[in-house]
């Protein structure tokens, strides 16, 4: 189907015990050192991913500036380099300056690993979160495989201790976090991953943890941090959410959190986005004050894919340099090279970094511009924040523009496949086709017209009887930009599960198959306007497409970037489909140019 709620299979990556176990950084407390030129930059600067010296894949970073002064982070459970084929069990790196980063051991071996995982299920570590408490350092970690129950998939957090953030990692003997079931039988536990630790003014400790499969909560922690207690609370809702993250600033405390596929090489759409609250255990809502936990949930944009190298760029830390710059850890995919080894094995996902800056009270990267791939100001130096544009669009191409008022659909229409809908009370009505657009099956109706050369934006208002809260996959309907069934991208309303999201997704051929993906926009209404914003990379071409959703026609939340080759030939118009059962009402079909 063109849109399925992201999944990240809980199954152990081939490979044997890491080859290195980590020992104590030695190194003398000192000031951080100047960072080294960037690859085609000048001294002062650096260049994303930060980890290529040690690593080709880094995955879900952690980062904690030790009490010697060296800045360490840790990764999921993967090998580190092309071919290696050897599997580091949470891999740790550390730093002067936070750019310049060289691989210091794992946090554990296959002799040392908690003795609860379940090591004949092939139990990996995931997803680590690394904090100091009370004089102690402490990971907190997903296993995947546990000994709790007989059953597979019992996924845990666990925690461990070390002297050093270099180790030596001790686990605390048990999860802090069991093994929670689903609604199935044997087999079925919700995705308790991606754990998080936080203390609040009062000195109560949390954790925040949880994924697709359950939602993310938060529980209160014993005094020694090594066990959950009370009654979770969920702050951010199930079938959207995963990668909890929070930071207390200015009175609030922020969650951050991803959406999407983690792990769809080419077309990942993975993204990171926030709310906020008074309190640390919620409700968090939005900028626009959408909570985190409505069907149609909220989630301001952090940093989303920009058209340029990387996609994916999700599951975050924070940091604060000694300028007093904060600083989003994260790690992304290079859409020229996305896979570890093989087509569609691992996801080569590196570590970057890029600034943080705080708008309106609010988080985003780069001032809104996102991920970098250019040389960038070093981390230590101070410097103004430049808020990135927002496309704004030109007059209404009247020619190319249809309000659905008339007895037929204007001249300039055509169908891919058989004619769907009718044209009544000035709209297009269009029952949502049991029918799909996706990989192999390419059997739905599609209604386009002739893109124009140049820039353009492509602008809808949508109504669709979807609900909130009840199950009704896949149904969605919105605007797509169509160079064949293989090769577009598509803005849509749909039903995902529990949740209603605007996803923005793309397909494309790669590698002998089909690549699909998907990044979220702003929360659906009743009535959603929705909008392709589409420019010319003068650069190389590219057709490159922005998605941009409103709930009221004046507030725009702008959300990420798909790219479509120079030589594809596009055009744009509107879908409705993923399963028989909704109406879609189309007010109106614009197109303007600038």
């Amino acid at each position: 189907m063109g849109t399925r709620v992201v999944q990240r299979a809980i199954m152990a990556l081939a490979g044997a015990a890491c080859l290195l176990a980590a020992a104590p950084a030695t190194a003398a407390p000192g000031p951080p050192d100047a960072p080294a030129a960037a690859p085609g930059g000048k001294p002062g600067t650096y260049t994303n991913p930060v980890s290529r010296a040690f690593a080709d894949t880094f995955a879900d970073p952690a980062v904690i500036r030790g009490e010697d002064g060296w800045w360490y982070a840790f990764g999921t459970s993967d090998p580190l380099r092309e071919g290696e084929g050897i599997r580091h069990h949470l891999p740790i790196s550390r730093s002067r300056n936070l750019t310049d980063w060289s691989y210091v051991g794992d946090a554990f071996t296959a002799e040392t690993l908690p003795g609860w995982a379940d090591t004949a299920a092939g139990a990996a570590l995931w997803a680590p979160d690394i904090r100091r408490v009370d004089g102690e350092y402490r990971l907190y970690y997903v296993v995947t495989q546990t000994t709790v129950t007989p059953e597979q998939n019992d996924n845990a957090i666990g925690m461990a201790t070390a002297p050093t953030p270099a180790g030596p990692w001790t686990d605390s003997g048990a999860p802090v976090v069991d093994p929670r079931r689903g609604g199935g039988g044997p087999g079925d536990f919700k995705w308790t991953f991606d754990p998080s630790h936080a203390v609040d003014a009062d000195g109560t400790e949390y954790l925040v943890y949880g994924s697709y499969y359950g939602g993310i909560f938060i529980t209160r922690l014993d005094p020694t941090g090594r066990k959950a207690v009370g009654e979770p609370t969920m702050i951010a809702i199930d079938n959207k959410f995963e990668g909890g993250y929070l930071l207390r600033r200015g009175g609030y405390w922020y969650l951050f959190a991803s959406s999407a596929d983690c792990c769809a090489g080419p077309t990942t759409g993975y993204s990171v986005y926030a709310g906020r609250s008074r309190s640390i255990t919620g409700p968090y809502a939005d900028r626009e004050g959408v909570p985190l936990v409505a069907s149609r949930a909220g989630g301001t944009i952090v940093i989303a894919p920009n058209g340029n190298r990387w996609v994916g760029t999700g599951h975050n830390a924070v940091v604060t340099d000694p300028a007093g710059q904060d600083w989003l850890v994260y790690h992304a995919i290079d859409r020229a090279d996305p896979y570890l080894d093989e087509p569609f094995g691992i996801n080569e996902r590196p570590m970057l970094i890029d600034r943080l800056d705080w708008i309106g009270g609010w988080p985003t990267v780069r001032g809104g511009a996102w991920a970098s791939e250019d040389p960038q100001r070093a981390p230590g130096r101070a410097g103004p924040v430049k808020v990135a544009p927002t496309p704004r669009p030109g007059p209404v191409d009247r020619a190319r523009s249809d309000e659905f008022d008339g007895p037929a659909l204007r001249p300039g229409w055509s169908w891919v496949r058989a004619p769907q809908g009718e044209l009544t009370g000035g709209a297009l009505r269009w029952p949502t086709q049991d029918a799909e657009l996706n990989r192999d099956t390419n059997t739905a109706s599609v209604l386009l017209r002739e893109a124009p050369e140049g820039d353009w934006t492509a602008e809808t208002r949508l109504r669709i009887d979807l609900g909130t809260d009840t199950v009704r996959n896949y149904q969605q309907a919105g605007l797509i930009a169509y160079a064949g069934d293989d090769l577009y991208t598509k803005l849509v309303h749909v039903a995902i599960w529990n949740t209603r999201q605007t996803e923005f997704g793309k397909e494309m051929p790669y590698a002998g198959r089909i690549a699909y993906g998907g990044t979220i926009v702003g929360p659906p209404a009743e009535e959603t306007r929705l909008r392709l914003v589409h420019r010319v990379d003068r650069r190389n071409g590219e057709h490159e497409l922005r998605a941009a959703t409103s709930r009221d026609g004046r507030t725009w939340i702008f959300g990420g970037v798909w790219t479509l080759p120079a030589e594809a030939d596009l055009r744009v118009g509107l879908i409705s489909l993923g399963g028989a059962g909704a109406t879609a009402e189309f007010d109106y079909f614009r197109l303007h140019r600038r």
